[in-house]
This record gives structure tokens, sequence and C-alpha cells, in this order.
């Protein structure tokens, strides 16, 4: 399929976290969850997400690089499903002028450093009969994640991303702080 239908964009806007990966030419290939009320699917062919902050930006890295990303939605719940949404997705730093518009789409989350902008050119399902059956007991970006960085002064973030947010582990620029 090349464009999501309305019964998969449910699906998805269901799901309590999704996976996200990525990878350059060389280098290691990213597999990242992400949580939260992060995601907004915007047509048939077009996701976006919040990223917050983590101790690494390797997405942000390989993104710059190629623009490849593969965004994974697996239940949990009894009905066994994955869905992939294949494209190619660029970043949006808070000083481009899209992010005004975009971020407005989400809660004011702690630590927002990028949104990512898919444009989806496949979509793929699969079974998920090899997912367990899980139940959400509680959401450790909510307990965790965000309050960890809305302890932080802008000055302190900044510090942050400087040290652990500027190269992928291969060494990749990430771009967070200039084009």
């Amino acid at each position: 399929m090349q464009s999501l239908s309305d019964q998969m964009v449910e699906f998805i806007e269901s799901q309590p976290f999704f996976i996200v990966a990525t990878a350059a030419a060389d280098g290691r290939v990213n597999v990242s969850p992400k949580g939260l009320d992060t995601l907004r699917v915007l047509g048939s062919n077009r996701v976006v997400w919040l990223n917050l902050t983590g101790s690494g930006n390797e997405t942000a890295a390989h993104v710059a690089k190629n623009g490849r990303m593969t965004l994974m939605f697996s239940s949990i719940t009894e009905m066994p499903m994955t869905v992939r949404l294949y494209g190619t997705a660029k970043a949006v730093h808070p000083r481009d002028p899209e992010w005004a518009d975009l971020i407005s789409l989400f809660p004011t989350l702690a630590g927002s450093r990028q949104i990512f902008d898919v444009m989806v050119d496949e979509v793929l399902t699969s079974c998920g009969s090899g997912v367990p059956v899980m139940q959400v007991t509680s959401n450790r970006g909510e307990a965790e994640l965000e309050p960890f960085y809305a302890e932080m002064s802008s000055d302190e973030l900044d510090d942050y991303w400087t040290r652990k947010n500027t190269e992928s582990i291969d060494g990749f620029p990430t771009h967070i702080f200039t084009p």
C-alpha cells in the first residue's frame, strides 16, 4: 500500500508507543522506542512526531544524512497487528519557520528538541502474532523523562544538548544548534 487508510490511522493513534528506525549509508542502524502524546497523522501520507531530548540524537544525524525513516506500530492487545510506515523525513527545529505550526499540534513537553515530518511512501502490515499481549500500567515518560528535563533551565538544557546531542555515536552531526 502507498498510503494510510482510515482504519490504519485509527490503529496507529491507539498504540501507546511506536518504534523509529533510521540508518545512514555507513555506521550503526538506530532503533528507538517513542511514547507519550508525540505523534500526529496529518494525512494519508504524512506523519509528524515530536522528538524529546534523550541521551543521544541518532535519529537527527541519520535523517540529516539521507532522510530514510521507518516507523513501526505493533499492537500489545489481543488483536495481533503490526504496521510499518516507510518514508523520508526531515527534522524541524525550534529555529525553523515550520516549528510554530507543528509544535502547536502537541502538548507542551519539556525537552522538545525536534519534530520529524515524515512523508510516507509505503505502508506494510503484518500479523504481529509474535508480540506478547501486554498491559500498560504506567508511563515512564510522564513519571521520569519529562520531569527530568522540566527541572532544567534553558541554559542547562543547551549544555546537555552540547554534551550529548550534537553528534551521533558514529560522529555524524545532528544539527541541533545550526543547519
